[in-house]
């Protein structure tokens, strides 16, 4: 087999000052793009004082305005869109579950990038032409399925287009048809392990060699879980469908230390949440993308809410972005306190007799809030076992975050789920 340095497209062979030039290039020419074609941009930009033309070096780009998701549903549906409707040859939106949703376009050329991007990211996640990849993302509006299903096509792999539910006939198809790459949510995998043990298989006997996960932040703990449990690597692909959807970065299977962004053609920028200062590298804060090479839905400055720092590349020259372990918008403020899902999550993996699926509902008891962790007992969990997690998990959360949460332990598989995905946060309290 090759060497995986000989298997480098011309994008990651580019030097350091090489990049540069082509990112300001592009830059440019997509700040260009954006104001000409795009009503919002323009006004946006003419609101803050700036043209394309004032961006003469990558540190111009803090001159111009932020995008936001509220910016795209006021927009709904076609209002971001850079070219003619003929020219669009695709469309993805998000579920709208907190409002209206956010639809993207692609052209012709968007699409073949866009699967470049996920064959550029299989292939540093250890896949290799002739590998069969099992895709249970979702198919449909989500960009998951499809982005995933195309990359692995460019890469040259067959395809296993299993989408999301079924498990028990996933489980199936995974012995049946030998994949040696699996792409799915995290939360996903950890329920298909949990069918290949109710079925009594081994699930470090399947073909399965690489795990690639996203649409999701997880945490090293259940890296670990999976990792442990299959016999497998596990790796991180990071996208949204508002910049382009999976593979705008990607964990590299030799290293297994951060995302390497592929900045030929996203720039990122990491802000201060709260005042939108960029921060220097290394510092962590808000991510914030600009598209370099999109057509039909250039994005300027987009704030994607995603916490995380940026760090040196490693395998590749490209920079890093550590694991995204939380959002600014998930962050919940309970009695004064920060806290993130991933931290419930950290100790809910560490808890005998649960598993790695569990919710937070956030209720009002009086003037104050109250928390509630709802986690899934393992298949088999006697009633003292589930007493003990549950004394467990309050005790972790306590002495590890700094407040006091009600646990319930319920049955297995009765969390309600999305494309794969746990809900994480349930908030009841009104007003």
């Amino acid at each position: 087999m090759a060497d995986a340095a000989d298997l480098l497209d011309a994008g990651e062979r580019l030097g350091a000052e090489e990049l540069r030039a082509l990112q300001l290039e592009r830059l440019r020419g997509s700040l260009r793009h954006a104001y000409t074609n795009v009503p919002f941009y323009r006004e946006a930009f003419d609101k803050a004082g700036v043209r394309p033309e004032d961006c003469r070096s990558l540190t111009d780009l803090s001159l111009f305005p932020f995008t936001t998701k509220a910016d795209l549903r006021e927009n709904y549906p076609y209002g971001m869109f850079a070219v003619p409707r003929d020219r669009i040859r695709r469309l993805h939106a998000s579920s709208g579950t907190t409002g209206r949703p956010t639809v993207v376009g692609y052209t012709d050329n968007d699409l073949s990038v866009w699967s470049d991007m996920v064959a550029r990211s299989l292939r540093a996640a250890g896949a290799r032409p002739g590998d069969t990849v099992h895709v249970a993302y979702g198919y449909g509006l989500f960009t998951g399925g499809l982005g995933a299903h195309y990359g692995a096509e460019r890469l040259g792999c067959t395809v296993v287009p299993a989408s999301g539910g079924m498990t028990a006939r996933q489980v199936q198809l995974i012995q049946d048809l030998g994949p040696q790459v699996i792409m799915v949510t995290p939360s996903y995998m950890l329920t298909l392990l949990d069918e290949f043990e109710r079925q009594g298989v081994d699930p470090r006997s399947t073909s399965l060699k690489v795990g690639v996960f996203g649409a999701e932040p997880w945490t090293e703990q259940m890296r670990r879980e999976i990792e442990e449990r299959f016999g497998i690597d596990a790796v991180d692909i990071y996208g949204l469908s508002e910049v382009m959807g999976p593979g705008v970065a990607q964990e590299c299977v030799e290293t297994k230390d951060g995302l390497h962004v592929w900045e030929d053609h996203f720039f990122p920028e990491i802000v201060d949440p709260i005042t939108g200062e960029v921060l220097p590298e290394g510092e962590q804060g808000e991510l914030v993308f600009t598209s370099l090479t999109k057509e039909a839905m250039p994005v300027i400055r987009y704030r994607t809410r995603d916490l995380t720092r940026l760090l040196p590349g490693t395998a590749r020259m490209f920079r890093r972005m550590e694991k995204v372990t939380g959002r600014s918008d998930d962050m919940v403020i309970l009695r004064g306190v920060n806290l993130f899902p991933t931290q419930i999550e950290e100790i809910v993996l560490r808890t005998p007799a649960v598993a790695p699926h569990f919710q937070l509902r956030l209720t009002r008891e009086g003037r104050l809030d109250a928390l509630t962790v709802r986690a899934e007992a393992r298949p088999g969990a006697s009633p003292e076992d589930r007493e003990a997690a549950a004394r467990a998990i309050a005790s972790g959360v306590k002495d590890g975050v700094g407040v006091s949460v009600t646990v319930e332990i319920v049955e297995p598989e009765t969390l309600e789920r999305s494309v794969g995905k746990i809900r994480r946060i349930v908030d009841l309290r009104r007003g």
